[in-house]
């Protein structure tokens, strides 16, 4: 198994999009209503778009408004870490890759009640779509 971890930046500079660069390793957000998925109904599954982990279900995946794919709840939860994130000046949820530590986007309460009340709002870059065969 490849140790993603311990990947240096560099290498990671090289094998992703810029966009992507900008989004799992530094943190970033790409912008509303731009990225491939959000608006994405399909039936498969998103997988971590640095490393291949198994991330999120279409099943859950509903439209929040949001302009960013969101989805209730992980499809494996154990694929995903959260941390605190207190950058400009807010209090919210981090969402990173647990296999790769890529960067995601952010959770919060707002979600479906029916379904938990989660909100994991992922940005598209971070993730890759494979389609129900």
């Amino acid at each position: 198994m490849k140790d993603f971890k311990n990947k240096s930046e560099e290498e990671w500079e090289k094998e992703l999009t810029p966009q992507q660069f900008n989004v799992l390793r530094e943190k970033g957000t790409e912008p509303a209503f731009t990225g491939a998925y959000w608006n994405h109904k399909d039936d498969g599954m998103y997988y971590c778009a640095a490393c291949g982990a198994k991330l999120f279900s279409s099943k859950t995946k509903f439209d929040s408004g949001t302009g960013w794919p969101s989805f209730t709840e992980p499809e494996v939860a154990e694929a995903i870490e959260t941390r605190e994130d207190t950058s400009h000046g807010m209090s919210r949820t981090e969402v990173v890759c647990k296999k790769c530590g890529g960067h995601l986007g952010h959770v919060f309460d707002d979600g479906p009640k029916e379904e938990g009340g989660k909100r994991y709002c992922v940005n598209s870059c971070s993730l890759d779509f494979k389609p129900l065969e």
